[in-house]
């Protein structure tokens, strides 16, 4: 399927010159991956022509990524080469547009070294940039430690900056129910909500006894969803889903060990306030060691954003912010150093296209 699905890698200048016959002359890679080093491809982008740029850049060496930002030796030269990113992003956005910066922060001989704050405040210093919220993304399901002297660290923070006070900003738009994520997040609509993990059940490895006791907890969840106590939900099933992020061995694991399925509830809008509860994402087969989740983005993109806006993740890594993109009707440009993930959030993008509900319960 990858050798069907996934582009040839284009030059710059190829993907450059290959416009449709509907893109405007001013936006270079609209709707492209490319893999190359963003600090380059973003010169390329014109000023004043990007709506939004969204991203979670490689942490300070956290996990190798193979190359590019993120493998410093000194936690102030991976801020120093993050900022040329984001002082790029300042150049490309237009006035009335956004930035949202997503970072982890690092221990270093047992003590944080507070990296996404030492890089908001130089960005408000160095970029002459307004930082309008820090949003708390709180991990409903943060990978279990046994630290014995601290805490369990579960929370990041999503940084909006903005360059002018005439950015837009859609309220109403953005407190509307989310009824696209509901419909594909349930496996269906109407009266075929659930109606995918119903055959999933069927096909599964499961023991009959296993597999009744699955389909009455879909029954359930559906009618907490009829009834609106709930707003989506997703189920997870042995040996068709991956496992919860992380593997853990609690929790969710011991569900699916014992009972061979788990569903996981989704309530509310919860970005009304300026903090995000949701579970860290994990979708089967990906190999990226750390997505963020496309529900956050999809957040973002209708609070920030209006269909047929333009949107740039100069770290695309799995393709979140692609995936929201092309469902919230956007336009998305992404680019990643890394060729296997640039390939698999082009797979991901095909399925979108051809496969939405196998994207939608994986």
């Amino acid at each position: 399927m990858k050798s069907q699905t996934t582009k040839k890698r284009k030059k710059v200048g190829e993907v450059i010159a290959k416009y449709d016959t509907h893109r405007p002359t001013d936006a270079p890679f609209w709707n492209e991956i490319v893999c190359g080093d963003s600090a380059t491809l973003m010169r390329l982008i014109p000023s004043h022509s990007v709506n939004l740029v969204i991203t979670s850049p490689p942490y300070f060496n956290q996990r190798d990524y193979g190359a590019g930002i993120g493998n410093e030796k000194k936690v102030d030269e991976y801020l120093s080469n993050l900022m040329e990113i984001f002082k790029e992003s300042v150049r490309i956005i237009k006035d009335t547009g956004s930035i949202v910066f997503n970072l982890g922060d690092k221990y270093e001989d047992s003590s944080l070294l507070l990296v996404p704050y030492r890089f908001a405040i130089a960005a408000t210093e160095q970029c002459n940039v307004t930082l309008v919220n820090s949003i708390t993304w709180v991990k409903t399901n943060p990978t279990p430690r046994q630290f014995k002297r601290r805490l369990v660290s579960s929370t990041e923070p999503f940084f909006h900056f903005v360059k002018s006070e005439k950015y837009h900003y859609y309220l109403d738009e953005f407190l509307k129910r989310d009824e696209p994520a509901r419909t594909n997040g349930n496996g269906g609509s109407g009266e075929n909500i659930g109606k995918s993990y119903f055959a999933l059940i069927d096909k599964s490895e499961m023991t009959a006894h296993q597999k009744k006791m699955a389909r009455t907890a879909l029954e359930q969840v559906i009618e907490e969803v009829k009834a609106e106590t709930v707003q989506s939900f997703r189920m997870k099933i042995r040996g068709i889903h991956s496992e919860p992020f992380g593997g853990q061995e609690g929790g969710r694991k011991i569900q699916l060990d014992r009972n061979g399925f788990t569903i996981i509830r989704i309530y509310g809008n919860p970005l009304k306030r300026d903090v995000i509860e949701t579970s860290v994402e994990s979708i089967k087969g990906n190999p990226h060691p750390a997505i963020y989740p496309t529900q956050i983005v999809r957040e973002f993109i209708k609070l920030l954003t209006k269909p047929g806006d333009v949107i740039c993740d100069p770290f695309v890594g799995s393709g979140s912010t692609a995936v929201a993109a092309k469902q919230l009707d956007r336009v998305y440009i992404g680019f990643d150093i890394n060729q296997t993930y640039c390939d698999y959030a082009e797979e991901r993008l095909y399925e979108l296209k051809y496969q939405p509900k196998l994207l939608e319960t994986r």
